[in-house]
């Protein structure tokens, strides 16, 4: 990257101070930054930095206090004018490799134009490959599955037959999507397996991390929404909804048949009960069990879930709980009462 402070303010449309002809050619951390590089400043108790940074600029929020002679592009969020910056330096134009010697792609198989199919990897019959797709080594395709145009999946993703997945999709490696869904009745001391006749569908713009299990539905399909980001070791049960933009981080697990409404987001190692709605914008902390129903907006934490704020007070006290035992038997003691 080699670009003017001029050019960079207008690019992420903030307010610049600073010389408009100075260049900058790397992005750095706000502590090793030098005079060619530019920073950034989103957490305020990074503030004293600010002090002996050497970055040839600093993006920082409009009423930032600066050192004099430090130049900065005031934004409304530097963290996202950062996002956007290192994603225009390390953008690279797509080159098209075509179907590599060593990849397998059925002769029934419907591959669009400018692929790179990259070697082991597999497209089976009826599939359809959308145009631009980049299928990386040990990618499976099963039978009539769907992958959309610009779509890329890393290696060892495994999309079995029938499933649906979007453009402009990113899947990391060792992803399954549409292994059969949990489903068990028992059979006297056995358990009879109930048929997995669904698919999955995964909308436009979704990213998925590495190792994410997307269960196939019974019947109908297990519904990824446009924009949702998961992080990685992310399961998600068979007849699941999880709705447009929201954020599933690591080993967040979610029982079979719950809807998670828009933009929700869900902190690590948090599980869902099955069959449960959680509402619009919802949040829950790290670790929260869900056994019932969330409304639109609540903020929850703790295993049962409870109101954020309270969890908070609660787990401060569960330390205490010794002290406490031990006070109350005394109370106990000196009024006579049989424990």
């Amino acid at each position: 990257m080699e670009i003017t402070l001029a050019e960079l303010a207008e690019l992420v449309g903030g307010r610049l101070e600073g010389p408009p002809d100075r260049r900058l050619r790397g992005i750095k951390g706000i502590e090793e930054a030098g005079p060619e590089d530019l920073a950034f400043l989103a957490n305020p108790r990074y503030a004293k930095a600010l002090s002996h940074c050497r970055a040839g600029a600093v993006l920082v929020r409009p009423d930032q206090e600066v050192p004099p002679g430090l130049a900065v592009i005031r934004v409304e969020d530097p963290y996202l004018a950062y996002a956007k910056v290192l994603t225009l330096a390390t953008r690279r134009p797509y080159q098209a490799l075509g179907v590599h010697p060593m990849a397998f792609v059925h002769e029934t198989a419907q591959v669009g134009a400018e692929v790179s199919i990259h070697p082991l990897a597999y497209v089976g019959p009826k599939a359809v490959i959308g145009d631009r797709v980049v299928l990386h080594s040990g990618v499976h395709v099963g039978e009539g599955a769907q992958i959309g145009d610009d779509t890329v999946l890393h290696p060892n993703v495994t999309v079995y037959h029938g499933c649906k997945v979007g453009r402009r999709c990113i899947i990391h490696a060792g992803t399954v999507i549409g292994a059969d869904g949990y489903g068990f009745v028992p059979e006297g001391d056995r358990h009879f397996k109930i048929p997995q006749v669904g698919i999955v569908q995964i909308d436009d713009d979704v990213e998925l991390g590495a190792l994410n299990t997307i269960d196939r539905a019974a019947t109908g399909r297990t519904w990824i929404q446009r924009g949702v980001k998961t992080d990685n070791m992310v399961h998600v049960a068979h007849n699941c909804v999880v709705g447009e933009n929201t954020l599933l981080v690591a080993q967040v697990g979610i029982s079979g048949s719950t809807k998670i409404g828009r933009n929700v987001v869900i902190g690590g190692q948090a599980g869902l009960a099955g069959h449960i709605t959680v509402g619009d914008r919802a949040r829950l902390a790290g670790g929260t069990g869900v056994i019932k129903s969330v409304e639109p907006g609540a903020e929850l934490g703790g295993v049962p879930a409870m109101p954020y704020r309270l969890w908070l007070r609660t787990a401060s006290l569960v330390r205490r709980l010794p002290e406490l035992f031990r006070r109350v038997a005394r109370l106990e003691a000196r009024l006579g009462v049989d424990q």
